[in-house]
């Protein structure tokens, strides 16, 4: 079974550029530029994970993370910027960030945590409470 991840960027050629690094490995990328286009494609498709540029034209990771919460799916969040700090990615991380990626893309990173991600176990909280 392949994994979806849902890439947000107003930018083509890093989607171009991350599809041809994640060949070989059971997932694919579908690529939008809006937060707008975002809710829509959920709305349509079930994705695993939602790859997402720290800010774009409508909005910005936390919207992204509201989003992915909102969802009757557990989704997993991952957000890059070329410009990310120490502050940036603290704050991520605390509010529920699966991971960030660093800008330029470095093909064995983006795909050992865009893999990782998709193949993390899902969530079943009667597990917990058992083994607790």
């Amino acid at each position: 079974m392949r994994s979806r991840i849902l890439y947000i960027s107003g930018h083509r050629d890093d989607a171009r550029n991350l599809s041809q690094m994640l060949q070989g490995l059971p997932v694919v990328l579908d690529h939008v530029g809006s937060l707008h286009h975002a809710r829509t494609r959920l709305q349509q498709e079930d994705h695993d994970v939602i790859l997402t540029e720290a800010t774009f034209p409508d909005g910005s990771w936390m919207d992204v993370l509201h989003l992915a919460r909102e969802s009757p799916r557990e989704l997993e969040v991952i957000v890059t910027d070329p410009h990310a700090d120490a502050r940036l990615w603290a704050e991520a991380l605390n509010l529920g960030v699966y991971d960030l990626l660093a800008q330029p893309f470095y093909r064995p990173e983006v795909r050992r945590i865009l893999y990782n991600a998709c193949c993390r176990p899902a969530y079943e909280p009667y597990q917990l409470a058992a083994t607790g």
